[in-house]
């Protein structure tokens, strides 16, 4: 008590309350121009910087996706025997127990929701069909416009980061039917992308394909790994040897 005391001696009341008043101006514009800030973010980042998704340095860093690249088995691929769409069950269910499920929304909706800028849902349909916005692919690094229809809606699509027929070929197989649907519907698996890159990507692993972008390879890689050691699936020698001189180059 001494030193306040001492620190506001020799001020008239006058001047107490001229210093309070300032300092507490101070503060509220502070807080004010912070609130500024963060509502001036509104997702019209740069061409490959996706609304909604975490950017790359949120990511943990490399280390930890060496030591799960560590932990997948290591095989051939089995054949493709058995493998059709439907063994993921049904197309973009909601009916699932993970993020996203459950929400009354599919899940291509929700991911191009969360993917994509500037979106306009259609009417009526609770914020759920989105009929219009803007990607800034990850794959290309560029800015897609994808409008809904029948000759426009494939210029922008879902892709799954690890394949569907890929993962088949590599345990999904024996999966139990609940977990393959998890599996085809985990936000952390899918992204909204080119509509032809993804084409050309068809159900290539990571030894044989890699975003044109190599600006989000890394980010790539990690998910790959990411989504194969959280479903226990295997990689071959040759994808293995990718991954690893993938992270090699991450940061």
């Amino acid at each position: 008590m001494r030193t306040t005391r001492t620190r506001w001696r020799g001020l008239t009341p006058v001047a107490v309350v001229t210093v309070f008043l300032v300092t507490c101006a101070v503060i509220l514009v502070s807080v004010l121009l912070g609130v500024v800030e963060d509502r001036t973010v509104d997702g019209d980042g740069a061409p490959g910087e996706v609304a909604g998704e975490p950017a790359g340095d949120t990511w943990p860093g490399p280390q930890l996706y060496r030591d799960m690249l560590a932990e997948l088995p290591v095989r051939e691929r089995a054949p493709l025997t058995g493998y059709a769409r439907e063994a993921f069950g049904q197309r973009w269910s909601d009916d699932v127990e993970i993020g996203l499920g459950h929400n009354g929304c599919d899940t291509r909706n929700d991911i191009l929701a969360r993917d994509l800028i500037r979106v306009e849902f259609r009417p009526g349909t609770r914020d759920c069909v989105v009929e219009s916005g803007l990607l800034n692919d990850y794959y290309t690094g560029t800015q897609i416009d994808f409008v809904r229809g029948a000759a426009t809606s494939n210029a922008v699509q879902v892709d799954h980061i690890v394949a569907l027929a890929d993962a088949w070929m590599k345990g999904a197989q024996d999966l139990d039917p609940e977990l393959r649907r998890a599996f085809a519907n985990d936000p952390d698996n899918l992204l909204a992308v080119s509509g032809p890159i993804n084409q050309e990507k068809g159900a290539a692993d990571a030894a044989t394909w890699l975003p044109p972008n190599p600006d989000f390879r890394c980010e790539y890689v990690k998910r790959q790994i990411t989504v194969k050691h959280r479903y226990h699936l295997w990689v071959t020698p040759a994808e293995h040897d990718a991954l690893a001189a993938q992270l090699s180059a991450c940061h």
